[in-house]
């Protein structure tokens, strides 16, 4: 036993038994036939069987992590030859095969960006990253074991006693501490929690704050992170398949309406995330960082400005600017592409109202500010 059981990722020796168990699993069947790739299996008798059958014989070679992340990579290959036109990356030259890494990103989908980033690595010569979710993806158990088996950890903070929530992340700060210094085991973790739903990228100090508890009474905060190895991630979208989704949440909340996210809502945003359209992805690694007497906030506001300044720009940013009137920066792209650029994000809008119009197109405009 080891008190990270209830966080960590699974082992390999309980690999095969969890498949067993997901394929097993009628929440999960139906949700393979209502996000996955099988609508015409949908409408037949016993589809649900027919499902059941087909992914235990899939999983009978599983036997470990690497088994199972080389069909997550096969998966994520898919992702990119249907839904990507053009993935590109940049900056694997400032990591090493052989060190691990904080991994802090921006965070634009719920799944893809680690996935993208554990998908580059592990097609490098790299070890994947332990991923940090938190427990509000995890209201199925069948979505939680999927996440751990795919080198997630959790990161609680759920409705509890101030007590509890400090218990809770204390925890996943000492698991964080262990997979990096003790494991030699890389770790990614967005720069605040939640999506970015506006375009908007900055590091939150209360995540610095969360990862810096385990070492807060022994060293000072540029110590503990020089210690970790911080390397920022940006990651950029030409066109994001939530975005409707992301603006009506910003508008309803922005007329003071409360929002009330359906129990699937996240379900169906990893779901139209990694099916949905998404024209070119860019993935930017940056170089590992030294902090010199630097307090949370001088430490966020290094990580945010090496984000933003690594954030590759798209046709659809530029486009987005212009439908506002806002000047850009950017001359790289054609006329032709952001007039192609404007009438998608214009066919996007179509039938909105106007007044969630403008959180719709800010996702798009303010990376370009």
């Amino acid at each position: 036993m080891s008190k990270f059981d209830s966080i960590r990722p699974y082992h390999d020796d309980e690999v095969n038994e969890v498949l067993k168990t997901l394929v097993a699993d009628p929440n999960m069947i139906n949700a393979v036939l209502s996000f996955g790739g099988y609508k015409a299996i949908k409408k037949l008798p016993f589809a649900s069987t027919i499902i059941s059958f087909l992914l235990k014989n899939k999983i009978k070679n599983i036997n470990s992590i690497k088994s199972y992340q080389d069909v997550f990579k096969g998966i994520i290959s898919g992702v990119i030859d249907n839904s990507i036109d053009n993935f590109t990356v940049s900056g694997l030259d400032n990591i090493k095969t052989d060190s691990s890494y904080l991994f802090i990103s921006n965070h634009r989908d719920i799944t893809l960006d680690s996935a993208l980033l554990n998908f580059t690595l592990h097609g490098n010569g790299f070890k994947t990253t332990n991923n940090a979710v938190g427990n509000n993806l995890m209201n199925e158990r069948w979505a939680s074991d999927l996440m751990r088996l795919n080198k997630s950890f959790i990161i609680d903070r759920s409705d509890k006693s101030k007590k509890d929530i400090y218990k809770s992340l204390f925890l996943a700060s000492e698991y964080i501490y262990d997979s990096l210094v003790e494991e030699n085991n890389s770790i990614w973790i967005a720069q605040k929690q939640g999506r970015s739903k506006d375009g908007l990228d900055y590091t939150d100090p209360s995540v610095l704050k969360m990862i810096h508890l385990n070492g807060r009474k022994q060293t000072t905060e540029s110590n503990y992170f020089n210690l970790l190895s911080v390397v920022p991630v940006s990651i950029s979208y030409e066109k994001d398949p939530n975005d409707i989704l992301k603006a009506n949440e910003l508008f309803l909340l922005s007329s003071n309406n409360e929002y009330l996210k359906d129990e699937r809502e996240d379900l169906k945003s990893i779901a139209d995330g990694v099916m949905g359209q998404k024209g070119n992805v860019h993935l930017s690694i940056g170089s590992p960082l030294q902090f010199n007497d630097a307090d949370y906030e001088q430490i966020s506001t290094i990580i945010t400005s090496k984000i933003k300044s690594s954030y590759k720009l798209h046709s659809t940013n530029i486009a987005a600017c212009r439908m506002q009137g806002i000047d850009s920066q950017s001359n790289d792209f054609t006329e032709e592409e952001i007039n192609n650029s404007i009438k998608y994000l214009e066919k996007r809008m179509h039938a909105m109202e106007d007044d969630m119009q403008k959180f719709f197109l800010a996702q798009y405009s303010n990376p370009a500010l």
